[in-house]
């Protein structure tokens, strides 16, 4: 992060503009929309700067800048778009140790003015540091069109009740949760319909109630993180761990992920890798029970998707057996992830009706499955955790007639920037694994549906109907 993050109180604070064309004009607009005393310097100004130095919203100085024009100043912007001015209000305002932002160049400015989503008191503000202006405005068009035109008046009318709610819930989590269930619900839809009296009516109600001073129940969402891209996180994944007290999470989730968690929710690891667990199952169930009966928001966070191969269902059974209140998000599994990165279908017409999911171990080491029905023609098959046992695999496979020509790719860290792809045949596959040294995770998918991703070299090398031997 090249730049922190802030906002600034200017209401009735002095701020020096120079420039006086269209530049200028916009950054005017937003600096009086922010309460601030603006003295403009420029020996040529648009008819709006000049109508409001006549109305005597600003000062005006129709003239070249002079570095005296810094005193008594708190903030300098500079919009002449003259480099060697610009330049000079930049050196000028640095050593006069005031905070100065030159329009169109950051390499001049101490701080950058951000694309601005205003819903007062409601303001966000999108940047890309400079990098890419067009970008931020088109961020910032977009945020616009999702956010409600009365969002700002839905924040004031909180703010009303802040002091009376704080008064009869002292607890800041049961606070939290009070507040979740303000924003959620009637009473902030009125808000935004424009029927504030009725919301003030229906506020005032659950502010009194008795059940406003209980310690909300505690609750799990087992959620799933999909594979590894922040963006392929699902919508109602991403509120469950906006909304978290606690995300307990596994080996497999990256920190581009728990960026998305709330900033002051606890996170607690308990990865697992073959023969180093963090911590064992039945004290993951404790933690989460543990923390749910102290009436907090708990996050389950698992790579891909929870009851695919993750042992969700363990946990949801521990937590309904214990009585605490489960949701469960589903998320991207690692089958169609890797499949999607390499271009592979898991299902094709006429060469593939059905996909099949398997583990590459069992409680016992080798997984117990229908080798015969796994082994059958026009049939995927997605092996997750399988590198260890690849070449056991394929074995087991061949044995029971699938072709050792069988198309085959293992995807490693799918959708993820160090993704990595090896392509070859089912009889080759255990020394594919340990000659190109894959590491995982890695998802290994055996079909004929291999040969029509888009790797290159697979349409030279592979045939779309695999050899018999």
């Amino acid at each position: 992060m090249k730049y922190y993050p802030a906002f600034l109180d200017l209401s009735s604070r002095p701020v020096l503009l120079v420039g006086g064309g269209e530049p200028a004009a916009r950054k005017l607009r937003l600096l009086l929309k922010a309460g601030a005393r603006v003295t403009a310097v420029a020996p040529h100004v648009t008819g709006e700067i000049g109508n409001l130095a006549v109305a005597g919203r600003i000062t005006l100085h129709r003239r070249c800048f002079r570095p005296t024009d810094l005193e008594g100043q708190g903030l300098v912007i500079g919009a002449t778009g003259l480099a060697a001015v610009d330049a000079e209000v930049s050196r000028a305002a640095e050593a006069a140790g005031l905070s100065v932002n030159i329009v169109d160049r950051p390499e001049l400015s101490t701080f950058v003015t951000p694309a601005i989503v205003d819903r007062d008191p409601v303001v966000i503000g999108i940047s890309t540091g400079g990098a890419a202006p067009v970008l931020a405005r088109r961020i910032r068009a977009a945020i616009e069109a999702i956010l409600p035109s009365r969002l700002g008046r839905l924040a004031s009318f909180a703010e009303t009740f802040r002091s009376a709610v704080a008064a009869l819930v002292p607890d800041g989590q049961s606070r939290r949760a009070f507040w979740d269930v303000f924003f959620d619900g009637p009473i902030a839809r009125s808000v935004l319909s424009g029927d504030e009296r009725a919301a003030r009516e229906t506020m005032l109600s659950l502010v009194n109630r008795r059940g406003a001073k209980e310690v909300p129940e505690g609750s799990v969402a087992i959620v799933g993180a999909g594979p590894g891209d922040p963006d392929l996180l699902t919508l109602r994944a991403l509120t469950a761990l906006q909304s978290a007290d606690v995300v307990v999470y596994d080996r497999l989730i990256g920190p581009e992920i728990l960026d998305r968690a709330r900033r002051d929710a606890e996170r607690i690891y308990v990865g697992k890798a073959e023969g180093n667990h963090a911590a064992s199952q039945d004290e993951i169930n404790a933690l989460l029970l543990e923390h749910a009966r102290e009436g907090k928001r708990v996050v389950r966070l698992k790579g891909g998707d929870p009851f695919i191969f993750g042992r969700g269902g363990e946990e949801v059974e521990f937590l309904r057996r214990h009585g605490v209140a489960v949701e469960l998000v589903p998320g991207i599994t690692a089958a169609t992830a890797a499949a999607a990165s390499a271009g592979i279908p898991l299902t094709h017409r006429g060469l593939a009706q059905a996909v099949t999911l398997v583990t590459g171990h069992g409680a016992e080491g080798e997984p117990d499955v229908d080798w015969a029905a796994l082994a059958s023609a026009n049939h995927t098959v997605a092996l997750y955790m399988g590198l260890s046992n690849a070449g056991r695999v394929a074995e087991r496979l061949i044995g029971n007639g699938r072709a050792p020509g069988t198309p085959v790719a293992v995807v490693s860290r799918a959708s993820l920037p160090n993704q990595r792809i090896e392509i070859g045949r089912l009889g080759e596959l255990g020394s594919l694994v340990r000659d190109r040294a894959v590491e995982g995770p890695a998802l290994i998918v055996i079909g004929e549906v291999v040969a029509l991703g888009q790797v290159d070299t697979l349409v030279e090398t592979l045939p779309l109907r695999a050899a018999a031997g």
